[in-house]
């Protein structure tokens, strides 16, 4: 049997479709919260906007991690595990709905849901409002309008109890989790499984860079910061060398040296990087910078000099033997 219940939350009622079981969930600052959903309009036809299990994935959001629908965190957070309920929102708490929708739809399609607004906030770009691609979004973005959530509630996690994305992290948990990838990151490359290595170290990079954004840039605070993402990058590139994948290497090794141009392993895998894709002559240049720097490390760099030299000889014979090819006249 159905049940109407008001929230306490002006322009909100809650109609229970099917019962929850157990206790209430314990609902805290990072808890996950995981749950699929169906938004209709407030018509005659009940018209369907979105469905999540059209997509096959659930939704979940994180407690006081300021989702865009604020309402969302408050009628989720009045379900039991298994609950089915249908909740009718005014126009209030609608507002931001098809920006959201938006971003669900270009995830589903596999697309970059940040794509044409990056840098920027939600309420900015719904100001420079022109179209998100979608009518049905774009006729409720001109006209907010009350919404219907019929929402099934799966789980509640404990922050503790699931891996949190790195968003989802407070500044001493980032800080707390670098050191662990750094060394899943290490334990990967000693079993050469490069790709997943370099996962880990990508992941702790971003995370020291989320930080480092709050920071004023050359400060001491993001001096320190960077002292612990130099070596990590690194890694990566060292990974992404093993990968084959040179381009990605003198992309993050120049961006290093712009900012730290005394780096002689940062000159070490760019150089390496260039002799794999032919650049012969910014391949020297950055290895002869490395001798400079390091004087330890020239004869590392003696030996790939000599690598470099005779690839780039047997080369210039197989050019050389092509292009004779190709202009040479076919006999009658």
């Amino acid at each position: 049997m159905e049940e109407t219940y008001l929230l306490n939350v002006e322009g909100v009622r809650k109609k229970i479709l099917h019962g929850g079981q157990g206790e209430l969930p314990k609902f805290q600052d990072g808890s996950k919260i995981t749950f699929h959903f169906q938004t209709l309009k407030d018509d005659f036809e009940r018209t369907v906007i979105d469905d999540s299990r059209e997509a096959g994935i659930p939704m979940e959001i994180i407690v006081g991690k300021m989702f865009k629908i604020e309402i969302w965190e408050t009628l989720l957070s009045s379900m039991r595990t298994g609950e089915v309920a249908e909740f009718w929102c005014d126009a209030i708490h609608t507002g931001m709905y098809a920006l959201v929708s938006k971003g669900m739809r270009r995830i589903a399609e596999g697309r970059d849901p940040l794509e044409g607004q990056k840098h920027r906030c939600g309420m900015g770009n719904m100001f420079d409002y022109h179209s998100t691609g979608y009518d049905d979004l774009d006729e409720l973005q001109r006209t907010p309008q009350p919404l219907i959530f019929i929402m099934e509630l799966f789980r509640v996690e404990e922050p503790s109890a699931y891996k949190r994305d790195t968003w989802a992290m407070s500044k001493e948990e980032k800080l707390a989790a670098v050191p662990v990838l750094h060394s899943e990151g290490n334990r990967l490359v000693l079993r050469k499984e490069f790709r997943q290595a370099a996962e880990k170290y990508q992941e702790a990079v971003i995370c020291l860079r989320n930080l480092q954004a709050k920071e004023k840039p050359w400060e001491e605070g993001w001096l320190k910061l960077e002292s612990l993402v130099t070596p990590l990058v690194l890694n990566y590139c060292q990974c992404q060398l093993e990968l084959g994948e040179y381009y990605e290497v003198l992309e993050h090794t120049t961006e290093l040296l712009q900012k730290h141009n005394d780096n002689a392993k940062a000159y070490f895998k760019r150089a390496k990087a260039h002799a794999a894709v032919w650049n012969e002559r910014e391949a020297r240049e950055d290895f002869l910078r490395v001798a400079h720097l390091d004087p330890a490390m020239a004869a590392a760099v003696k030996k790939e000099l000599k690598l470099l030299g005779e690839r780039m000889r047997k080369k210039h014979v197989e050019d050389r033997k092509r292009y004779q090819g190709l202009f040479q006249q076919p006999r009658g």
